[in-house]
């Protein structure tokens, strides 16, 4: 029996202004688990960084102010000040309008 080998399955890149929407959704994902034991801080920052870098690979000026603010969220939540890290969050998605 042999193995069928499929080609990479196609990226969604979130065209256009989508990316706004998709990077809000991530954000409520990652400040709803940032304190959970068992690997949310993990995936929370990973999902921070991940936006972070999506908005940047898009625009690196038009959304440097939420880069800036991501960035930040991110270190506050490595280091646990897990409130800091929500207003930063907070302030970040109101910012993606």
């Amino acid at each position: 029996m042999g193995v069928e080998v499929h080609g990479p399955k196609p990226l969604d890149t979130h065209e256009g202004d989508e990316i706004v929407s998709w990077a809000r959704e991530q954000l409520v994902i990652a400040r709803s688990i940032l304190d959970n034991p068992g690997g949310g801080l993990l995936f929370a920052t990973q999902t921070i960084g991940q936006v972070r870098s999506a908005l940047a690979e898009r625009d690196q000026r038009r959304w440097k102010d939420v880069g800036d603010l991501l960035a930040r969220a991110e270190d506050a939540g490595v280091h646990r000040e897990f409130e800091a890290a929500r207003k930063l969050l907070d302030e970040a998605a109101a910012r993606l309008a």
